[in-house]
């Protein structure tokens, strides 16, 4: 099987809309050994593809989520102290994190925001990414078996909190970029995804999420996700007025979008001019 049908087989059997060309790059990263850096906003799908990727291949897939209180010792393991007095520093006392584990059992290791890991812990990821090894003082080297892969995502660094990852780690990875899908794939996806069928909601709803990334009061606009909850709200109004709309809109994005600063407005005043600039086109 060749890297194109791979890639379709993926897409189907995990209801993958569109990405033909970066999934078949995560595929080739994988096949080739390669440890993976998939960049690109909140919402785009790079959690999707690693998982779908994994589950594709038949690897364990463990989720480590970045965050400045993730130490080195959380990343590689650490003794259980009644276990080292009853055996000492041994194995059967060593408590396996998840870097340490997924290198023992060939697995992949997935790292969500990994820009945002504490520079300690990245550098702990060097000699894993360099040479699949590391060593675990006291007990010795550990070295990735067959199959081991690191795929690490990160933000756009544009987006507000944003620091990109330490020179030396991106040298060390291969980079997917994921951008928004365009106007038909998100449909696609909002109506694979929601509980609504209605054609025309979903191309409003839609409509009104591709808005928010433009507009000039906002610094960041919403993911798909946003058009999924308000496809899912708008629903339950059989023939939803305008106020509806706006009211949904704003249950929906108000936590997905953030607005430039020294903006005057509030995030309704600005969902409700969004709202109305697009239902008029309808």
């Amino acid at each position: 099987m060749n890297v194109n049908e791979i890639a379709q087989e993926i897409q189907t059997n995990y209801d993958i809309v569109g990405r033909e060309h970066e999934l078949k790059k995560v595929v080739i990263a994988h096949l080739a050994g390669q440890h993976a850096l998939i960049e690109g906003s909140v919402g785009v799908g790079k959690t999707t593809l690693a998982k779908a990727v994994a589950s594709h291949f038949n690897k364990d897939f463990l989720r480590v989520d970045g965050d400045e209180r993730f130490t080195e010792t959380k990343l590689t393991g650490i003794f259980d102290p009644p276990l080292v007095v009853k055996e000492g520093w041994t194995w059967n006392s060593f408590v396996p994190g998840p870097l340490t584990e997924a290198m023992q059992a060939g697995a992949i290791l997935f790292i969500n925001e990994a820009n945002r890991l504490p520079e300690g812990t990245q550098n702990v990821l060097l000699p894993a990414l360099d040479e699949r090894q590391i060593i675990i003082p006291k007990l010795g080297t550990v070295t990735g078996e067959n199959g081991f892969q690191i795929i690490a995502t990160q933000n756009p660094e544009e987006f507000i909190g944003t620091t990109s990852l330490c020179e030396a780690l991106r040298d060390r990875f291969v980079w997917v970029k994921l951008d928004f899908q365009d106007e038909e794939e998100e449909r696609r996806i909002v109506k694979l995804q929601s509980q609504c069928e209605d054609e025309d909601t979903i191309k409003k709803v839609v409509a009104i999420v591709r808005t928010t990334r433009g507009y000039a009061d906002l610094r960041r606009g919403s993911s798909v996700r946003g058009a999924i909850d308000l496809a899912n709200i708008i629903r339950f109004y059989d023939s939803p007025t305008y106020e509806d709309w706006v009211s949904s809109a704003i249950m929906a994005l108000a936590t997905k979008i953030e607005l430039e600063d020294g903006l005057e407005k509030s995030v309704e005043d600005v969902i409700r001019e969004i709202v109305g600039y697009v239902l008029g086109d309808f």
